[in-house]
């Protein structure tokens, strides 16, 4: 089996075999194709040089991609080892059933919720992410980890009663957090985005966690009434949106009030842009050989045309048809 190298190579010799032998035939009439000089424009005479190598991007690029395995495109998918990491920490504590939230104040603060992930969703590649999701009461559980099926989650925020899978108590939020730390030490660096939905009720001052190096964006959105709030549990629950903002400034992220606006575009972009690499690294044989073929096509195809209008400045033949007819009419009379 050939491969595309010896091909090409092939190619160019059998190329410049015919180039040599129409060098020599245009010799031959040089003085009537290109004037007294013999010669075309200098950059003319590197003619045969770009053809042969125009045949041979060509040779090369088709033949390299008939020889590769064929790949299929199904989307804006990437490798499992680029994909990038979602982790959802969600406050199901029982104040997360008050009905303070959106923008009407009529909806459930878990309800809110999910409409704003919704939101997030459908404004996001969803596909060139691994989600996981941690609940947070009196401690903090992971749900799903690293997760492609988006309906599952979408099921968990609006339709599971999580609270129950935990013993009743206070509300520990950073312990949702330490979780999402932890569970994130192994993935690559800056290849995660945390985002922490809660009402902020009963949040303590202390116990920050340590975030790794996989943790690239923090995000903190608040949901519930902030001012007037709901009683429950011997005590009137509200955002607290002072000291969730607080915990989003020392953690270096974002706060967001989400009581009344969804994610603004803005934020959005802010915490999903991915560190922009060198896109040439990427490039494959694939890439390469269409890069080739587009390239030789090119040359080969506007060669001839920049010859013909460009190629030399030897014009044969009289360029004002009317003053041949007067030379030709005194000629006769003088004869």
């Amino acid at each position: 089996m050939f491969s595309a190298e010896s091909i090409t190579i092939g190619a160019i010799l059998v190329y410049a075999l015919a180039e040599w032998i129409h060098m020599r035939r245009v010799k031959n009439i040089a003085f009537l194709a290109f004037g007294q000089s013999g010669r075309p424009v200098p950059w003319a005479q590197v003619a045969p040089i770009i053809r042969i190598v125009s045949i041979g991007l060509l040779v090369w690029g088709m033949v390299s991609l008939y020889l590769i395995d064929p790949k299929i495109h199904k989307g804006n998918e990437l490798p499992d080892s680029k994909m990038k990491h979602l982790v959802l920490v969600l406050d199901v504590s029982p104040s997360m059933g008050l009905a303070d939230a959106g923008p009407q104040k009529n909806e459930t603060r878990r309800k809110r919720a999910a409409e704003i992930m919704e939101s997030f969703f459908k404004r996001v590649v969803v596909d060139q992410y691994k989600i996981s999701l941690i609940a947070v009461y009196n401690g903090a559980k992971p749900v799903v980890v690293d997760s492609k099926d988006l309906e599952v989650v979408r099921y968990i925020l609006e339709e599971l009663p999580m609270y129950f899978a935990f013993k009743p108590g206070k509300t520990k939020l950073l312990s949702g957090l330490e979780e999402a730390a932890s569970l994130a030490k192994g993935w690559n660096p800056k290849s995660t985005t945390i985002i922490m939905i809660t009402d902020g009720d009963t949040v303590p001052a202390t116990g920050m966690p340590r975030f790794p190096a996989s943790i690239d964006n923090l995000l903190i959105v608040g949901v519930g009434d902030s001012r007037a709030g709901k009683f429950i549990d011997g005590h009137q629950s509200r955002q607290d949106s002072s000291t969730l903002r607080s915990i989003a400034v020392r953690l270096n992220g974002i706060y967001h009030d989400g009581n009344k606006n969804h994610l603004s575009s803005t934020t959005i972009a802010d915490i999903t842009s991915a560190e922009i690499e060198d896109q040439l690294s990427e490039l494959g044989i694939r890439e390469y050989a269409l890069l080739a073929i587009g390239v030789g096509s090119t040359a080969y195809t506007l060669l001839p045309i920049l010859l013909f209008y460009f190629g030399t400045f030897w014009r044969p033949g009289v360029k004002n048809p009317a003053q041949m007819s007067a030379q030709t009419t005194k000629m006769i009379e003088e004869s």
